[in-house]
């Protein structure tokens, strides 16, 4: 599997709007056969950030996402909305297959 994090710094005028504006890129992103999930939020610490955590099958999978339509034309609109370069992390796992219980907090009684 792979796993991309990335903050997506966004000038003050589209951050609420956001949502609207990667809405066709991300419906586009969670219909690829290879994709495990693609997640927007919004950083609670830093102002008009955006976080998206993505996960792809497979090495495969990530290269059809970069290579469709919908991804280049995301990445050609998506500087007009940023305030600055795009923070990522990038990690290929092949002994990660998607979301798990984390053991640590379990729901009381």
């Amino acid at each position: 599997m792979i796993l991309i994090v990335v903050k997506w710094p966004v000038r003050p005028e589209f951050d609420e709007r956001w949502p609207e504006l990667v809405r066709e890129f991300t419906e586009a992103v969670r219909a690829e056969p290879g994709n495990v999930f693609f997640e927007w939020s919004r950083s609670v610490e830093e102002p008009h950030t955006w976080v998206l955590v993505e996960g792809f099958r497979d090495a495969e999978a990530g290269a059809v996402h970069t290579a469709s339509d919908h991804f280049r034309k995301a990445i050609s609109e998506m500087p007009d909305w940023v305030s600055a370069t795009p923070s990522i992390m990038y990690v290929d796992s092949p002994d990660l297959a998607g979301w798990g219980p984390m053991g640590e907090v379990q729901p009381r009684g």
